[in-house]
């Protein structure tokens, strides 16, 4: 019977790291059907290598075992020419290596991250259709007949903001609440003329009671961790978190134009 010839244990090291590199790209491309960042790559091989270093040299034997064929590479007459060969390759590619993950890209982006998608004309949330052309906060006429209630509602929105969205938006509404350093992209700066001075209050309605998971399929891939906020807050209360975000910061809901 013809013996198997066994495979150098070195050689097993770089089949086993080769697998799991191939797997992760495996799981991303093919099953998750996303990008695997760079960096994340990186710091998962990272650790696989290290792994695979520590058990492949657990014992004396082992170790000896692993890197015999380096060194007979190394102090072997015998290997003059596969060892000039292979010095003079090592280097060529990792020259290679950096020379192009040094060169400039000159392509797009591979996300051009849209920070106000364009709403729907209608949406439903729950078992109620909303027109989002039409839609205008019930809340918002108590601002000048009612100034007292108005000032009530804007308390009762602050304690809901307080209770659920500052860990994310900041109790100043500046994006930097406890949780934002987590996240990415980080959640958005209220305080800026660019958020939601520019928005309808129908537009806010729409992106808080639907979060992340309701923006348009044509625009994926988006990048969001709001969650949807209609499975924690009634109509009135995230009305009343609107009412809110406009008195804090000072700027005013844009209006439709009419005609």
């Amino acid at each position: 019977m013809r013996r198997i010839p066994k495979i150098p244990r070195l050689l097993q090291a770089v089949l086993v790291v080769v697998f799991f590199h191939a797997g992760f790209v495996l799981v991303f491309d093919y099953l998750l059907a996303q990008v695997i960042p760079a960096s994340l790559l990186t710091m998962y091989m990272f650790f696989v290598v290290v792994g695979v270093f520590m058990v492949f040299t657990f014992t004396e034997d082992s170790a000896r075992e692993m890197v015999a064929p380096i060194k007979a590479l190394v102090e072997d007459p015998s290997k003059r020419r596969t060892r000039n060969v292979v010095f003079a390759i090592v280097p060529l590619i990792a020259g290679g290596f950096a020379y192009n993950h040094m060169l400039p890209r000159f392509e797009a982006p591979l996300e051009l991250r849209s920070i106000h998608p364009a709403p729907p004309s209608s949406v439903k949330i729950g078992d109620k259709r909303y027109n989002l052309l039409t839609l205008e906060n019930p809340f918002r006429e108590t601002e000048t007949q009612d100034p007292e209630r108005f000032a009530e509602l804007v308390a009762e929105g602050a304690a809901i903001y307080i209770a659920n969205c500052q860990y994310c938006h900041g109790d100043k509404l500046d994006g930097k609440g406890p949780y934002a350093r987590a996240l990415n992209p980080t959640p958005l700066n209220f305080q800026d003329i660019g958020t939601i001075a520019q928005l309808q209050e129908s537009f806010l309605f729409w992106r808080i009671a639907t979060g992340g998971p309701g923006l348009p399929d044509e625009g994926a891939p988006w990048l969001s961790s709001m969650p949807v906020w209609s499975d924690f807050l009634s109509e009135d209360e995230i009305w009343k978190v609107i009412l809110f975000l406009y008195d804090y910061t000072g700027h005013r809901p844009r209006a439709w134009e009419q005609g």
